[in-house]
């Protein structure tokens, strides 16, 4: 089953959704807004989209830039900072099996399917 870790607040995300459920394909949402990730989830994550930690990271959004911009560090601290504040996680992301993107541009998707 195909997993979208979803804000639905977020432009991109619904239209990631959207993109997902137009394939017709059996979606399972994740709203990591309410359902905050663990440290473990959001390492598994980081793993199947071969990525470091501080590129899942919204680098622009005003909880890292006044608590975390100028500071150095560590992946795990990074990946901390996400779990405490999940807006800080880059949206959307999805998972198909053993592949992983972050869709943005939703068209990423087709990367994994």
């Amino acid at each position: 089953m195909i997993k979208i870790y979803h804000n639905p607040k977020c432009s991109k995300s619904r239209e990631g959704l959207c993109m997902l459920q137009d394939l017709n394909k059996e979606v399972e949402i994740i709203n990591y807004i309410n359902n905050p990730l663990t440290v473990s989830e959001l390492k598994n994550i980081i793993n199947l989209l071969g990525i470091k930690p501080i590129e899942l990271v919204r680098v622009k959004e005003a909880i890292w830039k006044e608590n975390f911009k100028d500071k150095n560090l560590t992946d795990d601290e990074i990946i901390e900072a996400m779990v405490a504040n999940p807006k800080l996680i880059e949206r959307p992301i999805v998972v198909n099996g053993n592949k992983a993107v972050i869709a943005r541009p939703i068209e990423k998707i087709d990367e994994i399917m």
